[in-house]
């Protein structure tokens, strides 16, 4: 018992680089910091909340004390006088007529000193949910000055048991102030209580101060050291992939262009170029295919917003295909070599984009050291606003060699609830947090996830389910070939299956061009991950490894074969069967926390008109 006592009482660690404490280690031990108690500490952190509590005054010494038994009770004449100084004073006063000039004498007016009181702060400095709780007197720093929510402060002082019993085990009582950043109120945007989260996006700079993004923050670092846990433990090596690319990954989708020539030819040129790399023949495929959407919706009429961005689609598409006819019969061997020119000009000497996937250049690492992952941002500039969706988003990318579908499917699915473990076991405190502020299912969710077994279905399987659904009334109507929407997606996860379902066995034309192609020439090897309250977390494939197939493939689809010379490179000179998959990050992170839009679970989120730090 003594030598657990003594253990105890061990000094609390300090931070190797700022010689504090950080709270986690005082308030995060299973006493919650009971035995430091009496311990002197150094903690740094930012005022969330406070309160002033008034001291009471000291009480006077008694004037009159009897004496003790025994003690003479002889009086010393100064006494004696002092006693009568009253009397004498009266007379002076009936006889003099006056007494103001001696009262100032005589009795002088003190100033009256302000009354003393504590400041009651509750502090956090990020490392866990919990606060720990300051006492500062007012004899130290004006309460004032203190108080404001956001108030940084470094302090030294005593660790306490709080004389009131309630939510905490201990309290900090402050002997020392080190350091104070004062907060302007009349600005500071966090002074007001329980700031919506849709405020919070202009001010990103200070969401970490908030609870709750701060355990967001947490969540998503808890996650990502997860996931090199899993990679790193099954023998996976770490690749950096550039964020700069030539390369269409997919021949889908906008794309950011990178250049440092901002004159308008210059952007003309480049926008008329990457319209090139989209095949006549594909847009006009596209055109079909809008033109029978659009008939669908018409006939139904269900969804009018739909019909008419439908058509809108539809429009933009057939000015592009005009403009694609054009550009064929008008198209030089001169204008071709101008514009070539122009982008010598430019830092790459050629058109180069944002990477909108990793996967293309991971697949080179693969096929040289086997089993490889990556993770970084990805970009989009897809001109919409949805809750799943930013400009800017992470991914985890995985390449495998040797491995067909199966063996990725069976990876991601031991991945993903891996994740979902490592949340669970260390971020507790945080999940709790959530259950009562955000989403009180969320724990229930997680653990669902682990002990599924995740439902496997094809996707023309799929499809015949969500046609014999007579209950619900789809907005988008299922036909195979069409994507499933999110409407699909949660009627097979959330009223269906009421678990994760994987789909695979995609049509082709829904899915990147370098998917291998299936025997039966119309479905490709490929599959998403769907959970409930989340839809798609994770999308992979086998790859095509036959030269014959991919080369097809790319002119189909009318890519610029030039582009993906390298890429080819890889199946002429020992091609192996290889497959992977991709985890959308911040998908994950919005389904830990239970959040529903995905600007509020990565930093400074980037949507379109939203890049404002």
């Amino acid at each position: 018992m003594a030598s657990e006592q003594a253990v105890d009482k061990v000094p609390v660690p300090l931070f190797k680089y700022s010689k504090r404490v950080i709270l986690k280690t005082l308030l995060g031990r299973a006493d919650g910091g009971v035995g430091l108690v009496g311990e002197r500490v150094v903690v740094g952190g930012w005022v969330k909340s406070s309160r002033e509590m008034r001291k009471e005054p000291s009480p006077s010494p008694p004037t009159n004390v009897a004496n003790p038994e025994g003690s003479p009770n002889d009086v010393s004449c100064v006494e004696v006088f002092q006693s009568r100084v009253p009397f004498f004073r009266a007379i002076i006063k009936v006889l003099l007529g006056s007494d103001g000039r001696l009262r100032e004498k005589s009795d002088p007016i003190t100033p009256k000193l302000p009354p003393l009181s504590v400041s009651i702060l509750q502090i956090s400095d990020g490392s866990c949910v919990f606060n720990l709780q300051v006492l500062v007197d007012s004899s130290m720093a004006p309460p004032s000055q203190l108080m404001p929510s956001g108030t940084c402060i470094l302090l030294e002082g005593i660790l306490q048991e709080p004389k009131i019993k309630g939510k905490h085990v201990i309290e900090l009582k402050a002997e020392q102030i080190l350091h104070v950043g004062i907060v302007d109120q009349d600005k500071y945007l966090l002074s007001r209580k329980r700031l919506p989260l849709d405020l919070l996006r202009d001010c990103s700079h200070f969401g970490p101060r908030t609870t709750t993004v701060a355990t967001v923050t947490r969540i998503r670092n808890a996650l990502t050291q997860g996931a090199h846990t899993f990679f790193q433990s099954h023998g996976f090596l770490y690749v950096q992939v550039p964020i700069i690319t030539s390369t269409d990954y997919e021949g889908l989708g906008e794309k950011f262009h990178v250049t440092t020539l901002l004159s308008k030819e210059i952007v003309e040129s480049s926008t008329m170029t990457d319209a090139g790399d989209v095949g006549l023949e594909a847009v006009k495929d596209s055109i079909r295919q809008k033109n029978k959407q659009v008939e669908d919706l018409q006939r139904t009429e269900s969804n009018k917003e739909a019909l008419l961005a439908a058509v809108q689609d539809l429009k933009k598409t057939n000015e592009l295909a005009l403009q694609l006819e054009a550009r064929e019969k008008t198209k030089s061997v001169t204008s071709d070599k101008a514009k070539i020119a122009r982008f010598s000009e430019d830092f790459f000497s050629r058109p180069t984009y944002l990477t909108g996937c990793g996967s293309l250049h991971l697949e080179s690492y693969a096929c040289a050291l086997g089993n490889v992952y990556t993770f970084g941002p990805r970009f989009r500039a897809e001109r919409s606003e949805f809750q799943k969706s930013l400009a800017e988003m992470w991914m985890i990318e995985v390449d495998m060699a040797f491995s067909q579908l199966e063996d990725a499917i069976n990876c991601a699915d031991d991945f993903l609830k891996f994740l979902c473990k490592c949340i669970l076991e260390n971020c507790s405190e945080d999940l709790s947090f959530i259950s009562k502020r955000i989403d009180k299912t969320v724990v229930d969710c997680l653990q669902s996830v682990i002990s599924s077994s995740f439902e496997k279905i094809s996707y023309a399987e799929a499809v015949d389910i969500l046609k014999r659904v007579t209950e619900k009334t789809f907005e988008t109507k299922i036909e195979w070939g069409v994507p499933l929407a999110e409407e699909h997606e949660s009627y097979l996860t959330e009223e269906i299956y009421k678990r994760p379902v994987i789909i695979y066995n995609y049509p082709k034309e829904l899915k990147p061009f370098y998917v291998r192609l299936n025997e039966d020439g119309k479905t490709v090897a490929a599959f998403d991950v769907f959970v409930p309250k989340a839809g798609a977390l994770i999308r992979g494939s086998q790859n095509e490894e036959r030269l014959s197939m991919l080369s097809t493939r790319i002119k189909e689809l009318g890519l610029a074969k030039e582009q993906y010379e390298w890429y080819l490179d890889l199946r002429r000179h020992g091609t192996v069967k290889h497959s992977g998959f991709s985890l959308v990050f911040d998908i994950l992170v919005l389904y830990a926390t239970g959040l529903k839009d995905v600007r509020d679970v990565i930093p400074f989120p980037r949507s379109i008109g939203k890049a404002i730090n």
